[in-house]
């Protein structure tokens, strides 16, 4: 599919393409396709325990949803 857009700018180019990757690979096959070119930085397992230890999975569903 070629789908021509009226960009207005890098904010709307990232938008139209996270939306292209998401609906082609789904979420998990976008994630993957994005960490391909940026692994990031830091130690994730550390920066996980500085946030979530004494969190129960509810407690951080709450967090994640707001309600």
């Amino acid at each position: 599919m070629n789908k021509s857009i009226n960009v207005k700018d890098i904010l709307e180019i990232q938008k139209v393409g996270i939306d292209a990757l998401v609906r082609e690979l789904g979420a998990v096959g976008a994630i993957n396709f994005i960490q391909l070119y940026d692994r990031g930085s830091g130690d994730y397992t550390k920066e996980r325990h500085t946030y979530f230890d004494g969190m129960s999975v509810d407690d951080i569903a709450r967090v994640i949803t707001g309600k």
